[in-house]
């Protein structure tokens, strides 16, 4: 097994054209634990990963493990196993593609039937791909990620769409490889996804960083404020606004930054605007999550 190295983002900026998708971005992963790369659709994410993993030219900036860029490593699949999607040939077996990779990266063939073993694939190792669930295509994505016994993780969107089985599987997977000592950076658009999973959050938002730390910090940094819903969501925000009162849009309603339900309500008495829900909302994960991400996905 590789040891796990430091993923190291500094100043990473990427520019298509005049759309900025990533802006001065600097943060590190640390081995030995499953950090969360979190962010709304369109965030920015997966553009990151790509200029890590040498699939994107930078425009500014540098994306490196242990100080060595992507293109820079020796033998690559053996320090990096990475799965930005779980695209495969439908045609072929689960065995004959992790074979066909082995020998592309000059690794023992003996590692096939080992990984496939690691993620519970082996019986159904000979089966088309194209007959494959999307939980079967996720375990063999990470059945690639490990032919090389690397000691770094990157991973986009691995819990996306499956069922609760396999999230509860990926998870222990996740935590599996942490506790080796290898360095895991899993991304998702949604914290409800990873909480159970990762130690430390990498929050971004618009291509920008919006905050790094524990989930604990992430919880404690909510100061108390208040949720406010109507059916008249429209009419709620003019209200609102028309008080002075700062918010962002959540699925169960306007998170208010007021930490007196009152005053929300007195401002939707005046805007005559029939409330559903009103209630004071302490520190919690996901609505910290949405707050700093501005409240829900992107396109």
């Amino acid at each position: 097994m590789a040891s796990g190295i430091p993923i190291e983002i500094s100043g990473l900026s990427k520019h298509f054209g005049p759309v900025t998708a990533v802006d001065d971005l600097s943060f590190t992963v640390q081995p030995g634990k499953v950090t969360g790369f979190l962010g709304p659709n369109g965030a920015g994410k997966t553009t990151t990963l790509r200029v890590l993993l040498g699939l994107e030219r930078a425009s500014a900036g540098t994306a490196t493990f242990g100080g060595t860029p992507y293109s820079g490593l020796p033998r690559p699949l053996e320090t990096v196993g990475a799965a930005l999607d779980a695209n495969f040939h439908p045609g072929r077996t689960a065995r004959n593609h992790l074979k066909v990779y082995a020998t592309a990266a000059g690794l023992s063939s003996a590692r096939v039937p080992a990984v496939l073993e690691q993620v519970g694939m082996s019986e159904y190792a000979d089966r088309r791909v194209g007959g494959y669930s999307l939980g079967m295509r996720q375990r063999l994505a990470l059945a690639y990620t490990l032919l090389g016994d690397p000691g770094v993780f990157v991973l986009d969107e691995p819990i996306n769409g499956l069922d609760p089985e396999g999230i509860k599987w990926i998870r222990g997977f996740l935590q599996n490889l942490a506790r080796e000592g290898r360095t895991v950076l899993v991304s998702s658009h949604l914290l409800s996804e990873v909480q159970q999973s990762v130690d430390e959050v990498v929050i971004i938002a618009k291509g920008r960083l919006m905050k790094t730390g524990t989930l604990a910090s992430l919880e404690l940094d909510s100061a108390p404020r208040t949720i406010a819903d109507s059916p008249d969501r429209q009419a709620l925000a003019a209200a609102l606004d028309a008080a002075g009162l700062e918010y962002t849009e959540g699925r169960s309603g306007f998170i208010v930054d007021e930490p007196d339900p009152a005053r929300v309500g007195h401002a939707a008495f005046v805007g005559g605007v029939e409330l559903a829900a009103l209630h004071r909302l302490r520190s919690g994960l996901e609505e910290s999550f949405l707050s700093l991400v501005g409240g829900g996905d992107e396109s």
